[in-house]
């Protein structure tokens, strides 16, 4: 068994809805039934006790059991799947096999234990320590994952329908899209600026606000070095504390110091962090309100970390005893952390008059920590329905003074259950981005959803975030669809991000270049916090190879699905296939509410509808397609051309509801005589109309768009030249032939001419069928060479080209070229007043550019 590629779908792809590893899978002859091996199976699920069923009927490949160990492997780690698939190939002992991850670190670690056990199982010399792969497993899992705090404000997000993309490989997160995009960092949200967070960060300097504001706070002072910290504790009087000026998550922070060799160690600690204060012990428990926003949400009392005598096991012991809990792990992915036995431990077990090695009495409490961090191994209780309403007050005062959306108030008092004032009890230190977990799953008492606290302070109720998302895949006319519907949010007044084969576009302005149809382009525009509405042309590459780059969209448009679109390419074989590709962007409209636009003419686009979550709406040049009549008289959409009306008319009907937009009053169509383009349009409209857009910003939109090289480039741009007419196209199919033939046949011209190349990724019948097309349209063509030929051989394209052209019906011309530039020149030379020339160019920008130079020095 070889993989020969292994990549992850980061959205929804092809197979399904989820995250996934997909990998290309050869087995050799022996290896297409392994279940016929004796002691097979046994062996594995001898190594492998919990693995999965290898498949139900067929025989069983070593590509089937790869998929339903890996899948089994993650499942044992504790990761949410349930998804996978093996397919075989038109390829003898090819097969893809897709299984789901929830990380993705940990999907693909599964697939390479999942070829050492299978490895393993085909040598019976051979072992495998299946506890071990299970706990590395669950190891990076622990390591990659999002932490409690973040995740759980994630979830409340997805519970909400807002989208989010964890953005780095820490805690940094984006909830929401374009305009309404917000972004959290662990607790920390970006309305937060970072002044407070400097000034939280600063215990000083908070604690002086804190004051100025009336909140009762400790007294106490920064310190240059231990001798002066022992002034200073002097001064305000022992017990103390010692802290860290600016620190977080407890560390550093020694409480209720009373002896000068106590103030040494302590001191000790905090330095380590930074620079040290030293403030008055305040008596009481320790306290962590939570607020967000105006509202206090959680607040919780917590206690150090201690262990409890059984008059048997030592102190080491009974640490060892409590972090077998297995809420207690490591760090911050657990709702508790283990106890760490650390000099400050020992320190405090000697004031206790214990070592580690101490048996303690039975029942006897033993304190491993002053402070009452979780971080350091304490716990927690639920204590929010206690809160004094002038105790909330204070919180909340504490927190806006700072200038913090989310903020943990850290108080020390007897009790929450009356003021502070009037039990001496106060806030020692308020805290950027607090910790949630003790709120989410306290050690005692009610968990708090504090995740959608935070979530619902970010986004007002009922708004999820989004922006209209229209995305537009099809053979051909997608960038041209997809250029218009950018263009009517345009005229609407929405700011528009755009990504199609020319480039990314946002605002109008052009900030990448290149073949952007894929998914990574996409997720680019949803993050620019400028865009209002976004348009993504959708190519099958970038499909194919990681999916899509959103949940859902608002609208989705096919214009049309043909056989000269990289038939051939990644298993895609048939017209057939792609278009189960194709309507992946179906499958993932909104649902009830979002819209696919589907072609009634196109038999295959048309059953597309079928499988959409939400509405349709079809289009048609015939008014009176079947498609169309039976889908009105069920209520639905339909936009068609009615050529009674105004001398030709689009019209978007619902109902016995009419709007139309004369073909004379459009641009792009010249009056109706270029079709594709009126099919163009007629999408177009659909798209706006299910995205929301008013039907006369629709009207006004297309009146402004003008078919030529900057609106358009390459999509039908007609130039003049010494009186002819060149028309300059980025057509690279045979359906795209047939179309560009049908619209220059409208077009008068003594004399036709083309310029052609192909791209060398096609299979060879559809590089000859585009001359055949082309052969029976023009006088004269002129084939050129590029120098970029994808794969093929000097000269094999144009031997292509040239076979389409035997018997060709009209062409009595026919030349070859090396150099695009090199034709389009030879061409133009040869035009007279009343030619036409069609130049299908394959270097956009640097043709256009060219034919632009040569018409401007006419």
């Amino acid at each position: 068994m070889e993989i020969s590629r292994i990549r992850a779908l980061r959205g929804p792809n092809l197979w399904s809805r989820h995250t996934a590893i997909e990998a290309v899978v050869s087995c050799s002859d022996d290896e297409t039934a392994v279940t016929g091996r004796p002691g097979f199976e046994a062996r594995l699920r001898k190594l492998f006790p919990a693995v999965g069923a290898l498949r139900a009927g067929g025989p069983v490949s070593l590509a089937h059991v790869l998929e339903a160990v890996a899948l089994s492997l993650q499942e044992e780690a504790g990761c949410p799947v349930t998804f996978s698939r093996t397919q075989a190939t038109i390829e003898p002992r090819i097969y893809q096999v897709v299984v789901e991850y929830s990380e993705e670190a940990v999907g693909r670690l599964a697939f390479e234990l999942a070829q050492q056990l299978i490895a393993a199982t085909l040598d019976p010399e051979a072992g495998f320590d299946i506890d071990a792969a299970i706990a590395r497993l669950r190891e990076t899992d622990e390591d990659v994952r999002l932490g409690p705090s973040t995740g759980s404000i994630v979830q409340a997000a997805a519970a909400r329908g807002i989208p989010w993309r964890r953005l780095t490989d820490g805690s940094l997160v984006q909830f929401g899209w374009g305009k309404h995009q917000h972004r959290i960092w662990a607790a920390e949200v970006d309305q937060t600026s970072a002044v407070s967070e400097s000034i939280a960060q600063d215990k000083e300097l908070s604690k002086q606000l804190l004051h100025a504001a009336g909140v009762p706070v400790p007294i106490g002072r920064p310190v240059a070095d231990e001798a002066d910290a022992w002034a200073a504790a002097l001064e305000v009087g022992l017990p103390v504390v010692v802290k860290p000026r600016d620190g977080n998550q407890g560390k550093g922070i020694t409480v209720n110091l009373s002896t000068r060799d106590a103030m040494t160690l302590a001191y000790k600690a905090a330095a380590e962090i930074g620079d040290v204060m030293v403030e008055k012990f305040l008596p009481g428990c320790d306290y962590r309100l939570l607020v967000v926003g105006d509202q206090l949400v959680a607040a919780a009392r917590r206690e150090p970390p201690l262990v409890v005598g059984d008059g048997e096991l030592t102190v080491a012991e009974l640490v060892a005893k409590v972090n077998a809990d297995p809420r207690r792990g490591d760090g911050h992915a657990t709702s508790l952390t283990k106890i760490r036995i650390d000099d400050i431990a020992i320190a405090l077990l000697a004031e206790q008059g214990l070592t580690t090695g101490s048996v303690p009495a039975r029942g006897q409490r033993v304190r491993m920590r002053h402070n009452a961090n979780l971080s350091t191994g304490g716990t927690a209780t639920d204590v929010t329905d206690d809160v004094h309403p002038e105790v909330a007050e204070r919180a909340i005062a504490a927190a806006q003074m700072v200038g913090l959306h989310v903020c943990g108030v850290d108080m020390v008092c007897e009790g929450v259950l009356k003021p502070l004032e009037e039990q001496g009890g106060g806030i020692v230190e308020v805290n950027a981005a607090p910790g949630l977990r003790m709120h989410l799953s306290p050690s005692y008492g009610k968990p708090r959803n504090v995740g959608e606290a935070i979530v619902n302070h970010l986004f007002e109720p009922g708004h999820d975030g989004r922006i209209p998302v229209v995305t537009v895949t099809g053979t051909n006319g997608k960038t041209t669809t997809a250029r218009l519907i950018a263009h009517l949010f345009a005229s609407s007044g929405l700011k528009v991000g755009m990504t199609n084969t020319d480039g990314v576009y946002v605002d109008g302005r052009q900030i990448d270049s290149g073949d952007c149809s894929g998914p990574k382009s996409a997720r680019s525009v949803l993050m620019h916090p400028d865009v209002e509405a976004a348009v993504f042309e959708t190519a099958r590459g970038g499909l194919l190879r990681e999916g899509l780059a959103f949940d859902h969209c608002q609208v989705a448009v096919v214009t049309n699905v043909g056989a000269g679109d990289h038939l051939g390419l990644n298993y895609i074989t048939t017209v057939e296939d792609l278009a189960v590709l194709k309507r992946v962007i179906v499958q993932n409209v909104t649902p009830k509410t979002g819209y696919a636009v589907l072609n009634a003419a196109d038999p295959i686009v048309a059953a597309m509808a079928d499988t959409c979550p939400g509405k349709v709406i079809f289009f048609a040049a015939d008014r009176h397609h079947a498609v169309l009549a039976a889908h009105r008289a069920q209520g639905g959409r339909k936009v068609y051309v009615d050529p009674t009306l105004d001398g030709g008319s689009v019209v978007a009907a619902e109902g016995n509801q009419r709007a139309h937009i004369p073909l004379a009053d459009i641009p792009i169509t010249r009056n109706g005589a270029i079709a594709f383009q009126v099919e163009n349009v007629m999408a177009a409209v659909a798209a706006a109309w299910g995205a929301g857009l008013p039907f006369e910003a629709i009207r006004n939109g297309l009146g402004s768009f003008v078919n030529d090289a900057h609106n358009a480039p390459g999509r039908f741009n007609v130039m003049d030249y010494k009186g002819a007419t060149v028309i300059a196209d980025y057509g690279h199919n045979p359906d795209a032939m047939r179309a560009l033939v049908a619209a220059v046949d409208a077009m008068p011209a003594k004399r036709r001419s083309v310029v052609i190349s192909a791209a060398g990724d096609r299979r060879d019948e559809d590089i000859r069928d585009q001359t055949v097309i082309l052969g029976a349209a023009f006088d004269d063509v002129l084939l050129y060479q590029d120098a970029a030929q994808r794969g093929r051989a000097d000269g094999e394209v144009m031997a292509l080209l040239r076979e389409g052209l035997k018997g060709a019906s009209r062409t009595t011309h026919v030349e070859e070229i090396r150099g695009e530039f090199v034709a389009i020149d030879a061409a133009l030379a040869r035009l007279g007043p009343g030619d036409l020339c069609l130049v299908l160019v394959d270097q956009v920008e640097e043709a256009l550019a060219h034919l632009a130079r040569r018409v401007a020095d006419a």
